[in-house]
């Protein structure tokens, strides 16, 4: 059974001192010791593997308890936040959170704030659905084209799946723009690929 303070900033122009500090009050407070720390100065948008809490969360044992200054600390996102309080109970491991106050277990009332969080990030996820969906619907009413746009590369390939329509409209005397013009792509595209065929 490990007590572990996990302090984080976003940047070198932060102290992590601070977060130490508050954890190391607050343990004195309870009574506790803070069998180890985990440091680090990296921004919460890195994915979880890339930090150091990522590795720590791999590491945690049952009965373990983590200690943060506030539940920001943990991540940017509240399903990220999620996830992370989501191992922690599942490996039946404590957080808590000084600002906030939060002292997540394996008890009834930590289940009950998890499923209040797990509901909220459901809301978050179809509100940043529906919103994605209203912007896309309007980008489409305006005709716009949605999507990266071809590389030259793609285009090409699009012309090789097209080989002989194009090879036929030759044939029959169409011009380069106008083939350009039915196959969706520039002119000089076009001449080029008959160039490469030698055509």
């Amino acid at each position: 059974m490990s007590i572990i303070g996990y302090i984080r900033v976003s940047s070198d122009k932060q102290t992590l001192e601070h977060q130490r500090f508050e954890i190391t009050q607050f343990a004195k407070q309870n009574n506790l010791v803070i069998d180890d720390w985990v440091a680090e100065t990296i921004s919460s948008r890195q994915p979880l593997k890339k930090r150091k809490l990522g590795k720590l969360l791999n590491k945690l044992q049952s009965d373990d308890t983590l200690i943060a200054c506030e539940i920001s600390r943990l991540g940017r996102s509240l399903m990220e936040v999620m996830r992370i309080l989501e191992n922690c109970l599942i490996k039946n491991c404590k957080v808590w959170t000084i600002k906030e106050n939060y002292r997540l277990g394996n008890d009834i009332q930590s289940k009950v704030m998890a499923f209040a969080f797990g509901l909220s990030a459901e809301i978050e996820r179809n509100l940043i659905s529906q919103r994605t969906k209203a912007s896309l619907d309007n980008i489409k009413a305006t005709g716009k084209k949605l999507g990266r746009p071809l590389s030259a590369k793609s285009r090409e390939l699009k012309l090789a799946k097209n080989t002989r329509k194009i090879r036929k409209l030759l044939d029959s005397g169409t011009s380069t723009y106008k083939i350009a013009k039915i196959l969706g792509v520039q002119p000089i595209t076009v001449i080029r690929f008959i160039q490469r065929m030698e055509w």
